[in-house]
């Protein structure tokens, strides 16, 4: 999403939603820990990190009541409007109070441009800062996680992915009247309805999505599945995650904490306090963590408190990391840089990192739009945000029950690049897998990338892997696609001067690897052909960004180095879960390799993007990971 053009509209925004906020969900806290000694010696499990993972793992470890964990979280309880408000969707990145903000390093392939790096800092984590929408990644997404490792026995592939996707969710069917006026489809099959987490929809939608779609699925190829959680690219509609008892969102903390954690005893947080590092015998045994209170600015005098069982991270893709290379887990040169003893010398720890760029091709205006509304008129109608509010505060209905969006198109390659995706995979499927990976990067994180390499080349191939997402928005300005498998990686890694208080170094290397220069050309070329050739050309499409007359494939790499973003805030890979000979962190059953009682659930263990958004692989991680560490107990 275009940050830079929303912000300064939803920023007032903010004042006008917070009668109908917090006041609508009851809030149930009484057993968080107000100050650290009132903590036990000992858990069974100590999590690092109160957000989407850890409270959703922390809520399935605790239910029996057999185990005791603490869930250790550096953010706080929030509840505030820009939390709890669904309508809009992006109310919660413009809060600074709830999340991490700070600049990557400079991009030298985006004419040394840095990018904005979010990550929500609060108990319910980036769920509950996002733009709620959901959809998950194809089957052959999840399929590729378990073809990295041997045999063809993983029980990480798109099966035995299901049941957790399921576990996940609670799904409300949409009103037949909005699912009939707008060709919605749905197939419960795909969903559950027992989770705290709601899968939903809006009580109405913007009018010209509907167009918008059934533009997409004008061009060959460009199908409807029957539900969004089916596993299969198309252009469809999908639910966002809010729950329609309250008409708020619906995120891990509400979802997996919210009156749980105060009603059972064997369940205790500890928000407000930093990681600094977890602590291991001489056995290579995690024996516990040391941590601090979150202001703190000295690592001298640390508060340490022990795990019976595992030591469990979750703290996402640019902290969890961060925290076990600061732990003496990682690349030995960079801890030995930074004085941190070496526990295991792990070269994946902060590799692979990686995340959907978007803006990654032409931006669109429509000279003629009849369509109202639309979701711009938040940004100027008074008289139209003064309507919703009444609509909403009255009957829970209208504009303000829609978040970011429910509709995209999720296509592969070979249905937007007919004549040229061969080529574009053969060769990428040519390079010399170390050529564009970080000078000096460790042979195994090389060998894991020629997996990559090989894995993602045959996506390319198959129809049934999305690489191109245009998030269909219902306006008549669209910024441009979403690139859902960038081919360049990046790293997360400590500040070697300041390992435990300084923000990590984040460094996208975006369009480091030039077949992503490729895919932007193509994808260029597609959007610019919808728009020209489909019924949405009765529109009279201007192309803003490059323009219509850039047409050589190095201009418009060059236009797009000074304009695209090289993340939507969907970081993934920097603990792989991949054989540790491929640069692999954690193993099948998430246990960090090379040392006992320590496992990851959170992003970071995803070994490449799935052909989505995050939110729905992330629960379903979560909720696979506590069903793996209960059967290990």
């Amino acid at each position: 999403m275009a940050l830079s053009k929303v912000s300064l509209a939803l920023v007032g925004l903010l004042s006008l939603v917070d009668a109908f906020g917090p006041a609508a969900r009851s809030i149930v806290h009484s057993t968080i820990l107000e100050r650290s000694g009132q903590l036990n010696a000992e858990y069974d499990y100590v999590i690092i990190g109160g957000g989407t993972a850890g409270l959703t793992a922390a809520d399935r470890l605790t239910e029996s009541g057999q185990y005791s964990v603490l869930v250790i979280e550096l953010g706080t309880f929030q509840n505030g409007s820009s939390v709890t408000t669904a309508g809009m969707g992006y109310l919660g990145l413009l809060d600074p109070t709830i999340q991490f903000q700070f600049s990557s390093v400079p991009q030298p392939e985006l004419n040394g441009r840095v990018a904005d790096v979010r990550v929500g800092i609060m108990l319910g984590g980036s769920s509950g800062m996002n733009g709620m929408q959901l959809h998950r990644g194809q089957k052959e997404d999840y399929d590729r996680w378990a073809s990295y490792f041997p045999g063809n026995k993983s029980k990480w592939n798109w099966n035995n992915m299901l049941p957790y996707f399921k576990k996940a969710w609670n799904f409300h069917p949409p009103n037949s009247d909005v699912a009939a006026d707008n060709n919605i489809t749905y197939d419960a099959q795909y969903w559950g309805d027992t989770s705290n987490i709601h899968a939903s929809w809006p009580t109405e939608m913007w009018p010209f999505q509907k167009t918008e779609l059934a533009a997409f699925r004008e061009i060959p190829g460009v199908g409807s599945p029957p539900d969004s959680g089916a596993g299969l690219p198309g252009a469809f509609w999908y639910p966002a995650s809010v729950d329609p008892n309250v008409w708020l969102r619906s995120f891990a903390r509400p979802g997996h904490w919210d009156g749980i954690e105060a009603s059972r005893s064997n369940y205790h947080t500890l928000a407000g306090h930093r990681v600094l590092k977890v602590n291991f015998s001489n056995g290579k045994r995690a024996t516990g963590v040391s941590f601090v209170p979150a202001d703190a600015t000295s690592a001298s005098n640390p508060l340490t408190v022990n795990a019976r069982k595992e030591v469990i991270m979750a703290a996402g893709t640019i902290h969890t990391p961060k925290i076990l290379q600061a732990s003496g887990v990682g690349p030995k040169a960079l801890l030995q840089s930074a004085s941190i003893p070496v526990v295991v010398d792990l070269p994946g720890v902060g590799a692979n990192f990686q995340d959907h760029p978007f803006q990654v091709g032409p931006s669109i205006q429509l000279t003629n739009f009849p369509f109202f509304p639309d979701p711009n008129q938040f940004f100027f109608n008074t008289t139209f945000i003064a309507e919703a509010q009444a609509e909403f505060d009255t009957y829970r209905t209208g504009p303000l029950t829609i978040a970011s969006g429910n509709a995209a198109a999720f296509l592969s390659l070979p249905v937007i690049a007919p004549t040229a995706f061969a080529g574009i995979a053969a060769r990428y499927e040519a390079q010399n897998a170390a050529a564009y990976l970080p000078p000096g990067t460790d042979n195994d994180v090389v060998r894991g990338y020629k997996a990559q390499k090989a894995a993602l080349a045959k996506a390319m191939r198959s129809t049934g892997a999305a690489f191109y997402n245009f998030f269909v928005r219902g306006t008549a300005n669209e910024p441009g696609p979403v690139l859902l498998h960038p081919l360049s990686r990046g790293t997360v890694t400590i500040d070697p001067v300041d390992p435990y208080f300084a923000l990590p170094k984040v460094d996208y290397r975006a369009l480091t690897n030039p077949a992503d220069g490729e895919l932007m050309v193509e994808f260029t070329r597609f959007t610019r052909h919808v728009f020209s050739t489909t019924s949405l050309s009765s529109y009279n499409p201007v192309e803003l960004a490059p323009g219509a007359n850039v047409t050589d494939p190095e201009d418009i790499i060059t236009e797009l180095r000074g304009r695209m973003v090289p993340s939507s805030f969907h970081p993934v890979g920097t603990a792989a879960m991949m054989p540790r000979n491929y640069g692999g962190v954690v193993d099948e059953e998430l246990k960090v390799y090379g040392v006992k009682a320590l496992s990851v659930i959170d992003a970071s263990v995803m070994p490449d993007l799935p052909g989505a958004y995050t939110q729905q692989t992330v629960y379903a991680i979560a909720e696979k990971a506590a069903d793996l560490i209960k059967a290990r107990a």
